[in-house]
């Protein structure tokens, strides 16, 4: 049988019916090849990911002039405590790289939308803050993101496919 690369493959796949300890040792003995069903599974996921996130990232500049990453900012801000987060603490939510969201919070800040605000604690620490314009600016955006999100998510599926997939993906975050 071939792999994904076109070689022959040398290790057998495993069968994903197996015991998690029976895996768990098949695994460490032999290199795990996901199917060429569960490939197309995953490249169905990369894809719709993908296509969501232009289509709503697209939505949001054209109505707005905000892009995604910024409107992901103001929300984690809003939803925090006193509308602040330290900066790794930012990072980490918004799933970009200290110096990544140095350069977009900087953005941000020239626009008005966001302040740095030094942390008491720590000298070299900074708080991100959303700004009253920030928070206004988002409520603006957040009609045509989450309109989005409707059209091209939610809307897809019936209630109980939503709930299904929530569980499913659920535990790739754990």
């Amino acid at each position: 049988m071939r792999d994904v690369t076109g070689f022959v493959q040398q290790t057998p796949t495993l069968d994903r019916s197996e015991s998690s300890a029976a895996t768990s040792a098949a695994t460490a003995a032999t290199l795990a090849r996901p199917s060429s069903s569960e490939l197309f599974v995953w490249r169905s996921f990369l894809r719709a990911h993908s296509r969501v996130l232009r289509t709503l990232e697209r939505e949001l500049a054209d109505a707005q002039q905000l892009p995604l990453a910024s409107y992901d900012v103001l929300v984690q801000l809003s939803e925090a405590p006193k509308r602040r987060l330290r900066m790794t603490d930012l990072a980490e939510r918004v799933l970009l790289s200290r110096s990544g969201l140095t350069r977009l919070v900087d953005r941000l800040e020239r626009d008005g939308l966001v302040r740095r605000e030094p942390c008491p604690d720590d000298a070299r620490g900074l708080f991100a803050v959303a700004t009253e314009l920030g928070i206004d600016r988002l409520r603006d955006s957040s009609r045509v993101h989450l309109d989005g999100v409707v059209r091209h998510f939610v809307g897809r599926f019936t209630p109980s496919e939503l709930d299904t997939l929530g569980k499913l993906l659920g535990r790739l975050s754990t």
